[in-house]
């Protein structure tokens, strides 16, 4: 692995941080398709790695990344639908 990747992959990860810390709590629930949006898109990176063959660190940190990204996008898309339900009026038989 090269030392280029490694700071790419901690540049990516404090820049993420900082901007979801940053994100005022009023806007987290308009932003989440957003977010899945974005957890997909990491999701198709986090396959390349895992796929590209170059040596065992990147396929470990690839199937690491895949997890990671698999959990997000899963629990983004179960707050969403827990968020849309809270909306919905009473009475209503749509599920």
């Amino acid at each position: 692995m090269d030392i280029v990747d490694v700071y790419v992959f901690v540049l990516a990860g404090f820049v993420g941080y900082q901007v979801i810390s940053r994100v005022p709590a009023l806007l987290h629930t308009p932003l989440m398709a957003a977010t899945n949006a974005i957890s997909g898109i990491s999701l198709v990176g986090s396959l390349v790695a895992a796929g590209s063959g170059r040596n065992t660190v990147a396929t470990v940190l690839g199937v690491i990344a895949v997890a990671c990204a698999m959990a997000n996008v899963v629990g983004g898309f179960l707050i969403t639908d827990r968020m849309l339900r809270m909306f919905r009026r009473t009475g209503t038989t749509n599920k």
